[in-house]
């Protein structure tokens, strides 16, 4: 069975501030876009969201090491590295957004890549 949001909370961070201190921690200028409304904060965030915000900044903290890099990396997928329009589209995105439209790239490519095979 699979476990709940708060049980994976109580195991991997104690608490659920303890959780929110560590998403801050990763919620820099060069990661996050601050979108959180500044009277409830990310202590109102539900766990489970909170849960897949830590993931998804500390994977894209670790492959690329900033929401710039990931943008680059997006763009040379889907091979419109000069497409300045584009770019600035995608520099609205949050960055679980611009994460997933990477991963969607990647596995695009990888399709095609077998087909022409």
């Amino acid at each position: 069975m699979k476990a709940s949001p708060l049980a994976k909370l109580s195991e991997k961070f104690g608490s659920k501030a303890d959780l929110v201190k560590a998403v801050q921690g990763l919620a820099t200028d060069a990661l996050f876009l601050d979108r959180v409304n500044a009277v409830k904060g990310l202590g109102r965030v539900s766990n489970a969201k909170l849960l897949a915000l830590h993931t998804t900044l500390s994977e894209v903290k670790e492959r690329f090491g900033s929401r710039a890099k990931l943008i680059d990396a997006i763009l040379e997928k889907e091979k419109k590295a000069k497409d300045a329009t584009f770019r600035e589209r995608l520099e609205a995105y949050p960055t679980p957004r611009l994460y997933d439209f990477y991963r969607g790239a990647a596995r695009r490519e990888k399709h095609a890549s077998k087909r022409a095979a």
